[in-house]
């Protein structure tokens, strides 16, 4: 396959975890601050769609040629702001470390754990950028992305200008920010009503970087009981950054929450990720294995539902997971598994509808490509599941990634 500066584009099936996806019209890789700018207005201004892409990993493409422009920024530097700077007496050591938004997740990650930085181990293994991290708001294993960014410098498309958002600016929720709520009208919670806005199915605000706040230190705490279980501790205590990172890459592997690395083989692909870095997803599996479609996902594809506590003493079974939670309005709520609601709804692991498009044979929250699915094949099985949870427990299911080049 020719390089995109020979005239040749990829498509999304080349450059999403999901390998799904239409042709690409325009791709654009720009490697400076200046080039990613003025790559984002000029795409602006033919009135044309605009996708900024990570990773590439929170997304489902129609299977239709994309007839607008796709920036991937290739921007990848990572530098500790203020590693000179004396602890306070009796305080953790905070060490800024800005990131450009092009830099892959988990490289960062694994450059903070070897700098014996604190904060993020918890979120190693999960595919994208860090530009992506925060419009999202990644959490998994007791951590989030927002209780770690300092500051995030961001193009406004709608003014034209650079932008400096301090971390308490971004209105950081579950599995959302100020960012993400810009690509639609209406972001309701718990309902499946996403109007698209104008900038969709990129924000208002492009990241430009992150600057992290970090502690100084080569142990984190054990943040969630499935991770401490596997480490043999209990939950809050202390251990090596380093081996929280390495027990978390395993439970995700285990689960086929991680990326098929042969994905970095595509010439698409190649350079976007550390070399040393993609032995860290855990698979085991020969390329063509029949399990290496786990990993052909959008990873989580449902958010976990957060419902009323009083709807969840009516309708939520006695035994499915409950954990308090904030509903968007501040009032108590009640978090469920939506992977437990899938499973009691009858989808269970390697649950398929027609062969191509599947529920995880390792975990019930991925619905997976098992080589040959198209996107309406994916939708099917999504819908589906979402029908038959509302039907059971009254639930609405809403999807996690971007759905990008759908009439409805």
């Amino acid at each position: 396959m020719k390089n995109a500066d020979e005239g040749q584009t990829p498509s999304f099936a080349d450059i999403t975890t999901i390998h799904i996806g239409g042709r690409i019209k325009k791709f654009i890789q720009p490697r400076s601050r200046a080039d990613l700018i003025s790559a984002l207005i000029d795409a602006d201004s033919t009135g044309q769609p605009l996708c900024v892409i990570g990773g590439g990993s929170n997304m489902l493409v129609s299977d239709s040629d994309f007839e607008g422009t796709v920036i991937r920024d290739a921007r990848r530097s990572v530098s500790i702001l203020d590693e000179a700077t004396p602890a306070e007496p009796g305080k953790p050591k905070i060490v800024h470390v800005e990131a450009e938004a092009g830099v892959n997740w988990d490289d960062f990650v694994s450059y903070t754990v070897r700098m014996g930085l604190a904060g993020v181990e918890g979120l190693s293994g999960i595919p994208g950028t860090v530009g992506a991290s925060v419009v999202q708001n990644i959490g998994a294993y007791g951590q989030e992305v927002a209780t770690s960014v300092d500051s995030v410098q961001v193009w406004d498309r709608q003014d034209k200008k650079v932008r400096n958002f301090v971390g308490t600016d971004l209105s950081f929720g579950y599995r959302t920010s100020l960012l993400k709520k810009t690509m639609y009208r209406d972001q309701a919670e718990g309902t499946n009503q996403r109007i698209p806005s104008p900038y969709f199915p990129t924000p208002q605000y492009v990241v430009l970087s992150v600057t992290f706040a970090l502690t100084h230190s080569q142990t984190g705490v054990v943040g969630m009981s499935q991770l401490a279980k596997a480490l043999g501790v209990d939950l809050g205590e202390r251990m090596g950054t380093q081996e929280i990172r390495n027990t978390v890459l395993s439970i995700r592997a285990s689960k086929g929450m991680v990326e098929d690395p042969a994905r970095y083989r595509n010439p698409w692909m190649r350079g976007t990720k550390m070399t040393e870095n993609l032995g860290d997803s855990g698979s085991e599996f020969e390329p063509d294995s029949a399990l290496v479609h786990d990993q052909w996902s959008c990873g989580s594809f449902f958010v976990n539902p957060v419902i009323p506590a009083k709807l969840a003493d009516s309708q939520l079974p006695a035994d499915a997971p409950r954990f308090p939670a904030a509903l968007p309005d501040g009032g108590a709520g009640i978090k469920t598994s939506a992977a437990w609601l899938i499973d009691h709804a009858g989808f269970h692991k390697g649950f398929t509808l027609n062969g191509r498009a599947a529920v995880s044979s390792r975990h019930t929250l991925a619905l997976t490509n098992r080589g040959k699915a198209s996107s309406k094949d994916m939708v099917e099985l999504a819908q589906t599941i979402q029908e038959e949870v509302r039907k059971n427990f009254g639930i609405d299911l809403v999807p996690e990634p971007v759905f990008v080049g759908f009439s409805d």
